[in-house]
């Protein structure tokens, strides 16, 4: 409980845990199994007892934290090349005292993965970025604001691909918000539906 107080706190609490983060040894690319093993071994996911591919914690019913890592890329369910290996990884935070940032879920990030992934997102380019205002006016049209609240990007790394979105509503703080990281092979089918939705 105490590594799971630290990612959904925001500030000095989340420093000295950066230097006792597990390094990335289990990516998506990598086999079930071990992505398994290592989530078990993780410092800061420490499944519970039934928990394998995905981690679920809460302090309370406002903060929640999850982990997942699936066979699928992101985005549409779409038929799958191989069930062994894992696609894509998913950290997703609800925080309502203290609301989710670009910042904190990169943060996260590096708690998560370590500084060598953490580099590779910070330094990735981006290659698609939204909502743009005609994005926005159209949902707002259409009575769709929680479409026109959603802000986020794609990003291509020299390792993998990385998707962040935040839901920042027109007024007051972003209460959710993920990063998504996955195989690069999969970054055309993510923008395409992103660009589609």
């Amino acid at each position: 409980m105490k590594k799971l107080l630290t990612l959904l706190s925001i500030g000095a609490v989340l420093a000295p845990v950066l230097t006792l983060s597990t390094p990335a040894q289990a990516l998506p690319g990598n086999l079930t199994e071990e992505v398994e093993a290592w989530m078990q071994g993780h410092d800061t996911l420490q499944p519970r007892p039934g928990e394998r591919l995905m981690v679920r914690k809460s302090s309370s019913a406002a903060q929640r934290f999850s982990f997942q890592a699936s066979v699928f890329s992101p985005g549409r369910v779409a038929p799958t090349p191989d069930r062994g290996r894992i696609r894509t990884e998913t950290l997703t935070f609800f925080d309502i005292p203290n609301g989710v940032s670009e910042a904190r879920l990169e943060e996260a990030l590096r708690v998560i993965y370590g500084l060598d992934i953490y580099q590779d997102f910070d330094n990735a380019q981006v290659t698609f970025k939204y909502p743009g205002s005609f994005d926005v006016a159209q949902a707002r049209n259409r009575r769709t604001e929680l479409q026109a609240a959603l802000t986020g990007e794609i990003r291509y790394g020299d390792r993998f691909a990385y998707w962040y979105e935040i839901a920042q509503p027109e007024e007051g703080k972003a209460i959710a918000g993920k990063i998504v990281v996955f195989l690069k092979e999969d970054i055309d089918k993510v923008e395409r539906e992103l660009r589609n939705r």
